[in-house]
């Protein structure tokens, strides 16, 4: 039976359909044509005029189908490089592993890559079986095949408004299964991220990985480790912004892929209150990605990397630092840590670093360095994140909203903010003195209230530690 069921698999596994591939009318497949960028659909006109087969490809058609809204758009083709580049205006050749075309339409670029072979076995591959140099054109079945899985081999014609589907993709979409198109073992090797685009499909569309590509992941987990890095942290903030980051976490810790990516996850998660912090900031980025807001690399990372920073930090103040230096040094050793296995480019270090350090800035406030604060381009994602520790119970919740409403402010509702802060600073030092003389004064209502009405006791201004200017 088990030796039945085998042979059943690879049948399946290698078949070719007798009569080629499925045709699917717009009546089947259900994609809408106003949806597809006009620029993609110009690309293909273009290379139907002269001569060239041209569809749009990939995880544009499968969102379509299932009725997302892709980010980007693909096209594949049967011309060359060197014969798409002259057809339009703005367009360049880029690639080594392989070859293909950006064409540009203002902001929008669209991929044109040329049909490619499958593995022929000739190509140069490192000792682990990746793939180093691909550079072998195909036609288009053998473009189809080389593709990772069945509900990315789907090509879409829009001037027919035709579905070509070689691997029963959108049968697998329909069942919402990640099936892997040829022996899964060889295909991870040839391309280890391969392995966490399985995991993100199977987050993004609520899908099951099928088992036979499901079962080497955890065995070659540790060949990600050989994928650059640059490539791999791209990948990785498509996992964190699909959508379904904590589902998308979960999955790789499971898998062992994780200790690949972000190394540094399971310290955070055995800290005391690190998994409900990064659970409140991915719920947070869904939520935005759900809604169609950008998403900030640098805001995510600081999120994922910060109670690793705040618990050295601790660590260091109570040594004795003088707390900024210590959060300086807190956040340059978890970045150096991290960055041996995923590279955060320098510019969004530089932003993790400012929100990092300007959390130290919100408790002990002045006048003077609240309006030098808010002429620091990252103000407002430190803001946010101070929102985001307050959630984790981690700050007082009334200071982070007053730092939220100084922020929403124009200038002149910021200047009676900081000046209600200031007079509030100044009667709850004043409050302090008399206190220890033994007296009792009662403070005008002009320095009572701030600007919200709240008294002085409970306002944010008596919240936040005096250092000496006023």
């Amino acid at each position: 039976m088990l030796k039945q069921t085998i042979k059943n698999f690879v049948a399946r596994l290698f078949a070719t359909p007798p009569s080629g591939p499925v045709r699917l009318s717009r009546d089947k497949h259900g994609i809408d044509r106003r949806l597809v960028s006009r620029h993609a659909i110009k690309v293909c006109e273009v290379l139907n005029q002269h001569g060239f087969d041209a569809y749009i490809v990939g995880g544009a058609v499968r969102d379509l189908i299932v009725g997302l809204e892709p980010k980007d758009f693909d096209v594949a083709t049967n011309a060359t490089p060197n014969q798409v580049r002259p057809l339009f205006r703005r367009a360049r050749i880029i690639g080594r592993r392989f070859q293909l075309v950006h064409v540009v339409f203002g902001q929008e670029i669209i991929e044109t890559s040329t049909f490619r072979a499958p593995s022929s076995g000739n190509q140069e591959t490192d000792e682990h079986g990746r793939i180093l140099r691909d550079n072998e054109f195909g036609t288009h079945e053998e473009d189809a095949a080389r593709r990772d899985f069945t509900i990315n081999a789907l090509y879409y014609d829009p001037l027919k408004e035709e579905v070509i589907d070689f691997h029963q993709g959108v049968a697998d979409l329909k069942n919402r299964v990640v099936r892997m198109i040829g022996d899964p073992e060889t295909r991870f090797r040839e391309d280890p991220v391969r392995m966490l685009r399985a995991l993100r499909f199977q987050a993004k569309l609520g899908a099951r990985i099928d088992p036979a590509t499901e079962a080497p992941i955890s065995r070659l987990a540790p060949l990600i480790e050989h994928v650059p890095a640059s490539r791999l942290f791209d990948e990785t903030l498509k996992l964190l912004t699909c959508g379904h980051a904590m589902d998308c976490v979960h999955e790789l810790r499971r898998s062992g892929l994780m200790k690949s990516l972000i190394p540094l996850i399971d310290r955070i998660f055995e800290e005391d209150g690190g998994e409900a912090f990064v659970e409140i900031a991915l719920s947070r980025t869904d939520a935005r990605v759900r809604a169609g807001k950008p998403v900030s690399p640098s805001f995510l990372f600081a999120a994922l990397l910060w109670r690793l920073v705040q618990k050295r930090w601790s660590a260091l103040a109570a040594q004795g630092m003088q707390r900024n230096e210590a959060l300086i040094r807190a956040a340059d050793s978890v970045i150096e840590e991290q960055m041996d296995k995923l590279a955060i480019q320098r510019r969004h270090q530089a932003d993790m670093r400012e929100i990092w350090l300007m959390q130290a800035r919100f408790e002990r406030a002045t006048v003077r360095s609240i309006w030098r604060m808010m002429e620091q381009p990252r103000f407002r994602a430190a803001v946010d994140f101070l929102q985001l520790r307050a959630e984790a119970r981690e700050v007082d919740s009334v200071l982070a909203q007053w730092w939220m409403d100084l922020s929403d402010s124009n200038d002149e509702r910021r200047s009676q903010m900081i000046d209600a802060w200031q007079a509030g600073h100044a009667g709850a030092r004043r409050a302090g003195t008399g206190a220890a003389r033994k007296r009792r004064r009662r403070r005008s209502p002009s320095q009572g209230a701030g600007v919200d009405g709240q008294s002085a006791a409970s306002a944010p201004a008596a919240s936040v530690a005096p250092d000496g200017a006023a």
